[in-house]
């Protein structure tokens, strides 16, 4: 097992790692994770606690995902590591020519033009027909409940639900017909519910019911489908249920570097997780002695920045790509990357990137599987289209393409889109160390470099890897802090060219879990984001 020191850390955390030994389930909402945590005492394995706490997110977290995204996973199972990849796919009719002659020179972000087709449903099936050992019926049984008798709104629910409603009536969504049951469901007293207030879903829970005792059918090829399809169809939507017929899970093989002896893991192209790779592989040519030194910020910084800007001019959908994944792996770029880091702040000439809105759960089970789970609408509440009905809040992953052929994620009829949600996972010599994520649209590359190396070069327990403080790299040489970064810290990188921004909104600095096991003695610990109202429910 990774080697922590469970002292308490100056700047970072007064808050000790959960331990635990039959099972864990860490992610944003407690009352998620005791959904998955229940699944778990009846019987269920790490997979069927995975699913059930992500069924649940779709409900106790609406404001981050929902039974219309998408979702990866990459789990220990059965003695080895396996990923899966249920994004969604472009529309057939969804072309560059169409958006085009609605008026739109680049992607919308809200509506129905940006509608891919929701791939979290066909993760759910596919993990519990393959690893599963209970029904999907009782399974996803714990949201049902919560959608139908309701729960009360916790303290950073009811912020971004808050938030999301106001952008949403300031942008005038109230009086177009295509949101309108959206603020019928998501603000039925004509607001925002508020923290403690009960809200219920009860449309929300027959769609789960449909998709449990259909295995998904319902949703791909039935009566669900038709409502989506019909409904888009009325308001100059794309997705048609050829799509939905179409789409298919992909099972794929984990990519990974050797980070100091730990292998890391992440899922491999459309997914952004090989930008976190790329830059781990680079830190592998530098020196990191302490965490909290300008040198350390600055190093991590300028690496991350020179890799996402690689990255996201070369990764799209793994079938169009024309750089290998192995060359971008490679110690060679590595030590390329890791070359590009100067005495002082540079500029890579990037645009700036979107916020997003995610979940992520890490499960674990007394027989040594493991599971780390990620499901989003995108940029919160997604397109900000609900299926009359029906409770499905349908992703806007559409906004990502381009309109520009000439760019590497040019919109393509069938083609997966660039994608930001990214699992991890650790092991060692062959053997699970654990998972790890954090959510949070372009900044969790960067997360996951932070929290990696955290507990790796640095030997924070869980739970102080989490709550240290982050940076986040948004353009050019801007860089935000969080308000517990020192102040000696922020202000050597301003000298060092970086333009500092300190901001007191946890938000864009994402949000993780992380589910550690000791390979000698199977004791598990846990740690989950002080960001959120996140909770270890454990066993």
């Amino acid at each position: 097992m990774l080697q922590f020191d469970f002292h308490q850390h100056p700047y970072i955390s007064r808050r000790e790692t959960t331990v635990g030994r039959k099972g864990m389930v860490a992610t944003s909402q407690p009352l998620a994770a005791q959904a998955g945590l229940d699944i778990l005492k009846l019987g269920g394995n790490a997979i069927d606690a995975a699913i059930a706490t992500a069924a649940a997110l779709t409900v106790v977290e609406p404001t981050s995902n929902g039974i219309g995204g998408d979702a990866f996973a990459i789990a220990w199972v059965n003695e080895k590591l396996v990923g899966l990849n249920a994004s969604g796919r472009a529309p057939q009719s969804l072309t560059t020519e169409a958006v085009k002659a609605l008026g739109h020179e680049k992607m919308p972000t809200f509506g129905t033009v940006p509608v891919t087709v929701p791939g979290a449903p066909s993760a759910w099936v596919e993990l519990s027909a393959k690893y599963g050992k209970l029904p999907l019926t009782q399974v996803l049984q714990p949201a049902i409940t919560l959608a139908e008798e309701g729960y009360p709104l916790s303290p950073t629910l009811a912020n971004y639900w808050g938030k999301a409603y106001k952008a949403f009536r300031q942008r005038g969504f109230h009086e177009r017909p295509e949101f309108a049951e959206w603020f019928r469901v998501f603000a039925p007293n004509g607001r925002a519910p508020k923290v403690g207030e009960i809200w219920r879903s009860p449309d929300h829970a027959k769609t789960l019911r449909l998709i449990a005792e259909t295995n998904g059918e319902a949703f791909y090829h039935g009566e669900l489908a038709d409502k989506m399809t019909n409904f888009l169809k009325e308001h100059n939507g794309f997705l048609t249920t050829e799509d939905l017929k179409a789409h298919q899970s992909d099972w794929v093989t984990p990519i990974s570097v050797n980070y100091k002896g730990y292998d890391v893991w992440e899922i491999p192209p459309n997914g952004q997780g090989m930008i976190a790779l790329m830059a781990l592989q680079g830190a592998k040519k530098l020196t990191f002695t302490e965490r909290e030194t300008v040198q350390t910020y600055h190093q991590q910084i300028e690496l991350m920045k020179h890799a996402m800007t690689h990255g996201k001019a070369t990764i799209t959908d793994i079938d169009q790509m024309k750089e290998k994944v192995e060359n971008l792996l490679s110690e060679e770029m590595g030590a390329h990357l890791a070359n590009g880091v100067q005495q002082e702040a540079v500029d890579p000439k990037d645009s700036p990137y979107p916020k997003s809105g995610t979940v992520y759960l890490a499960t674990a089970d007394s027989e040594g599987n493991m599971v780390s789970f990620i499901q989003s609408n995108y940029m919160g509440f997604g397109s900000g289209v609900v299926v009359p009905g029906t409770g499905i809040a349908l992703q806007n992953r559409g906004h990502d393409f381009s309109l520009d052929e000439n760019d590497v994620n040019a919109l393509k009829p069938g083609k997966r889109t660039y994608h930001t949600i990214i699992p991890g996972f650790i092991t060692k010599d062959n053997t699970p160390v654990g998972p790890f994520g954090v959510m949070g649209g372009y900044m969790q590359p960067q997360g996951h470099m932070q929290v990696a190396m955290n507990m790796i070069d640095f030997h924070l327990h869980p739970q102080a890897a989490l709550d240290a403080p982050r940076w986040q790299w948004i353009e050019n040489k801007t860089v935000w802090l969080e308000p517990h970064v020192p102040t000696h810290i922020a202000q050597g990188l301003e000298r060092l060219g970086h333009q500092v921004r300190i901001t007191t909104d946890g938000g864009p600095f994402g949000r993780g879990q992380i589910i550690i096991r000791d390979s000698e003695t199977g004791v598990l610990f846990g740690g989950t984001e002080s960001r959120a109202d996140g909770a270890v429910a454990v066993w």
